[in-house]
């Protein structure tokens, strides 16, 4: 017989703070059971955390099915992101649009995860239409979800707009989960929740029945809690699909991402230092000068950059993204089986106008209006050309190679700011380069480094297209090695650390 799960707020706290199990002992369906556990006393009550949309009560029976078979993943139950296809549930992108969008279809990416062995306990909470819809837009809020919060403090924000991926995962509602990006949307998330996140290159995992925004940036990642766990997941999740050109190349860069993790050394290593993506906060600038430390200790090579982001690169990207969201949209409305549900980009703006009660209380979609008009293609590629180049040949690879480095690091994002649904978002300015990898393409993992006032703080890892395993063995290295201490969730409203 089952034993019921613990539902208090306090025993839910307690399991968090619980050691992890040992991979090699890992109770896939116990596991289950205490996540559910967490979800009901975490997100649907006490702090709510409204991370998870919708969850699967039986997931520990499918966890032991898995864990019987033996498959790779062991029934490790791994959260999706609403904006990704999976057969028992709507995707709705967290809009009320496509509340109703039950196709009956896994993602291919999805597909190969169940094939793994991993179990899709339920879909996330994320920032509507991923975040794409308005400039002044609210990261961690859709009509369908409402508002995720951070669980290190739940009036600051959770990021966008894999939100809810990194919210859970950070809570312990999952082994791990999947986020998507398109600039920003797994890196920032994971690094203000505190855990890890992984974007992958481009091409590395199948976008076909993923909700959209740019055929160029686009791709789904891994988010967890190691550096392990997420090349564990991406080896579940990666592969080639014929209905993905993207994806042509990914079965023959594919390999068990895991492998050599352990052993990973900084040793020798020539790790480029992004010192003007550093931002203008000292108490970020002395966690970032601990972590190259670490790195050094470890015996890496700090080879300091001086490079600013190109300037018509920001400019380039916006062409792009306004431009291929129309023409993505399009055609993944057109693929609907539900043809009652809007069919182009033009009805959903159409949609959000007859409710705008509901879907534009705290923000419009001057975003989706301005990519009706984004419709010169001669203008377009030549955007996409120059960002490519910018991010690229000019970016990312000239860097590494004039500098003869084997990755570029720097702050990832500051800490999470205050959620204002009123006023919007404001991020702090002038941290990271998470740009360059989004726009190039190109592998960038976050990995903790602290926090600030509690509040976490990521490290960024980003290097050439298609070397994802070295980006994965140098952040595991670097793992390794961080002397600092992480912040652990707190689940209540932020205040000074001194209190």
């Amino acid at each position: 017989m089952r034993r019921p799960p613990p539902t208090t707020f306090a025993l839910a706290l307690a399991l968090l703070a619980s050691p992890a199990i040992a991979a090699e002992t890992y109770d896939a369906p116990a596991e289950a059971e205490l996540q559910i556990a967490r979800i009901k006393a975490l997100d649907d009550a006490g702090p709510m955390l409204n991370a998870v949309i919708v969850y699967e009560p039986e997931a520990a029976n499918y966890a032991n099915e898995a864990s019987e078979a033996g498959m790779p993943l062991d029934g490790r139950t791994v959260l999706v992101k609403d904006n990704i296809e999976t057969m028992e549930w709507p995707t709705t992108a967290g809009s009320l649009a496509l509340k109703d969008n039950l196709t009956g279809r896994d993602a291919p990416l999805i597909a190969s995860l169940r094939a793994a062995g991993g179990v899709v306990l339920g879909k996330t909470n994320l920032s509507e239409w991923a975040n794409i819809r308005d400039n002044n837009s609210t990261s961690g809020w859709s009509a369908v979800g409402g508002l995720t919060r951070n669980p290190h403090a739940i009036d600051r924000n959770a990021c966008g707009s894999s939100s809810g991926s990194g919210a859970a995962v950070a809570a312990g509602f999952a082994w791990a989960a999947i986020g998507t990006e398109t600039d920003g949307s797994i890196t920032c998330p994971a690094s203000i929740n505190g855990i890890v996140g992984f974007k992958p290159t481009v091409g590395m995992v199948s976008r076909t029945h993923v909700v959209p925004i740019s055929s160029s940036q686009d791709t789904a990642g891994p988010m967890a809690s190691t550096v392990f766990d997420a090349a564990l997941l991406l080896g579940a999740i990666a592969g080639s699909d014929p209905l993905d050109a993207a994806t042509a190349e990914a079965d023959a860069r594919k390999t068990d991402f895991t492998q050599g993790l352990a052993g990973a050394s900084l040793a020798g290593k020539r790790i480029g230092v992004l010192r003007k993506q550093v931002g203008s906060r000292d108490d970020i600038r002395a966690l970032f000068d601990k972590a190259i430390d670490d790195m050094r200790r470890a015996g890496a090579e700090i080879v300091e950059i001086e490079a600013d982001e190109p300037g018509e690169l920001g400019a380039a990207e916006f062409t792009v993204l306004l431009y291929e969201l129309r023409v993505t949209m399009d055609a993944y409305l057109a693929s609907l089986p539900d043809k009652s549900l809007p069919r182009t980009l033009a009805e959903l703006v159409e949609f959000n106008k007859v409710h705008a009660d509901e879907e534009m209380r705290w923000f419009g979609q001057s975003l989706f209006e301005m990519a009706l008009q984004t419709t010169d293609e001669a203008a377009y590629r030549e955007a996409r050309a120059t960002s490519l180049r910018l991010a690229g040949e000019d970016g990312i690879d000239k860097l590494l190679r004039d500098y003869r480095v084997d990755v570029l690091v720097a702050p990832t994002a500051g800490p999470s700011w205050t959620t204002d649904l009123v006023l919007g978002d404001h991020y702090p300015g002038g941290i990271g380069a998470g740009s360059l990898a989004a726009v190039a393409g190109y592998p960038h993992l976050t990995v903790p480094m602290g926090a600030v006032e509690r509040l976490p703080v990521g490290l960024s890892f980003m290097g050439a297209k298609w070397s994802d395993h070295e980006i994965l063995k140098l952040g595991a290295a670097y793992e390794r090695a961080r002397s600092t201490e992480l912040a652990t969730p707190s689940f209540g409203a932020w205040s000074p650390s001194d209190q």
